[in-house]
């Protein structure tokens, strides 16, 4: 049985026990022939061929079809194809999101899944056939986009509600678009709530991800720090009231209540992944780029006193410490030795003197183990924030280790979709298609 093809429609050209034939429902008709070359497992097909009468779709499935305008005899990507068996023996078949799955519920070319990073329409265009998510935030949308005129060409674009519709005219059914709120410090959950709502009508429950980032101390009084003068920040990362660090989580669970899928992001440190899962995320995030490139630079101060014992050396430490918002401006004055400890504590926990943080993806590895166990099976890990030539690469490397195996499906890459195409070509590339051109043009 494991060598012959069974679909839908082997279910319904064949008798039963009873000498009778699985019936398709008439004013189902349409629909259940764009699935009827679905393929069914040896296991699947000997129950159902006794246990099936009628075979049908769900109301969900109608909507799904109708909905994205799918072509005759497809079913979009985006979705997997899913049976339920109802009572009076009717099976009946569902389209169940899932972006690991491509267009006819056959699965993607590989577990991981690719995102990006951008809300430029023209630059997502060549990328899109790739993506299983897009992820905005108010820095992408309008610093790199809208008001910026190389990419918002003819200022053609005025709002992000037109920005977030092109783009879903342009990706289509089977890529999420996770987007961010424009004030997630909002005391009305009346304006939170009709902002998701906004996102969901315009790019439909199927696709629209609400992004929810990590609040810390900030709130919707002292957010004003961020905005005026040197925009400093004057209280420490971790000081505050509890309220206000456990705001994104609150407002995470709320929105989750609400129907929505939630994108937990401004994840850096490994410790924020077992707190995060507790608000039900569809997805969490590892950022890799700035904490990468902190790391080093604390590393070469710490080095740089070790061989000079420099007091400078700790001085421009704690400067860094401030300018990155490590510490606040009141620190100025902190204790040069308490700079050196915390500069030595961070180091350590990131693993930077061992191959679990060398290549600056411990974040990634610890991220990985806890999502492993969970119990939110659904729940994706989005490897964000990377540059240079050895991210990437560093990350293709760690997700072919033997320990990860079982956790490829569970994460998604994002990235700028130029930085994912400068990975896709090599100097050979060009050596080989210098050979192959001049042959074609009957060069020796």
């Amino acid at each position: 049985m494991n060598n012959i093809n069974i679909s839908l429609q082997t279910l319904v050209s064949s008798q039963n026990t009873d000498g009778n034939f699985a019936t398709i429902i008439n004013d189902d008709r349409d629909y259940v022939e764009r699935v009827l070359n679905t393929p069914l497992t040896s296991r699947e097909y000997s129950f159902f061929k006794d246990a099936v009468k009628y075979v049908g779709v769900t109301k969900n499935f109608r909507e799904v079809i109708d909905y994205f305008k799918v072509p005759a005899g497809q079913t979009p990507p985006g979705f997997k194809i899913q049976y339920t068996l109802s009572e009076r023996n009717v099976l009946r078949v569902d389209l169940v999101r899932n972006i690991a799955y491509d267009k006819n519920g056959i699965k993607r070319p590989t577990r991981v899944l690719f995102s990006a990073d951008s809300a430029n329409p023209y630059e997502v265009e060549p990328v899109k056939n790739i993506l299983a998510n897009l992820t905005c935030n108010p820095g992408i949308i309008y610093d790199l986009f809208i008001n910026n005129p190389k990419a918002n060409v003819g200022k053609k674009f005025k709002t992000r509600d037109e920005v977030m519709q092109e783009l879903g005219n342009v990706l289509g059914p089977g890529c999420d678009i996770s987007v961010e709120l424009n004030n997630p410090f909002s005391d009305s959950i009346n304006e939170i709530l009709e902002e998701a709502e906004k996102f969901r009508e315009m790019l439909s429950k199927y696709r629209v991800v609400i992004k929810v980032p990590h609040t810390g101390p900030v709130n919707a009084e002292n957010v004003k720090e961020l905005l005026e003068g040197d925009k400093k920040f004057q209280r420490a990362y971790d000081a505050g009231l509890t309220k206000d660090k456990m705001r994104g989580h609150n407002l995470a669970l709320l929105l989750h209540e609400h129907g929505y899928r939630i994108n937990f992001t401004l994840m850096f440190e490994p410790y924020q992944t077992a707190l995060a899962l507790q608000a039900r995320p569809y997805f969490i995030n590892a950022f890799v780029r700035h904490r990468g490139h902190a790391t080093r630079t604390i590393n070469n101060y710490l080095n740089s006193f070790s061989i000079t014992s420099d007091c400078k050396v700790l001085e421009e430490l704690r400067t860094f410490f401030i300018e990155k918002d490590y510490l606040p401006p009141s620190a100025s004055g902190m204790d040069l030795k308490q700079i050196k400890e915390m500069g030595d504590r961070i180091v350590k926990y990131r693993n930077w003197a061992n191959p679990e943080g060398s290549d600056e993806l411990d974040s990634v590895r610890h991220s990985l183990r806890v999502l492993r166990n969970s119990h939110l099976e659904d729940t994706r890990l989005i490897i964000c924030s990377m540059e240079g030539e050895d991210n990437y690469p560093e990350i293709d490397k760690l997700l072919a280790e033997p320990e990860f195996a079982d956790m490829t499906d569970r994460v998604v890459i994002t990235a700028e979709p130029q930085y994912l195409a400068k990975f896709t070509t090599c100097p050979l590339v060009v050596s080989y298609q210098r050979r192959f051109m001049n042959a074609a043009n009957g060069e020796k």
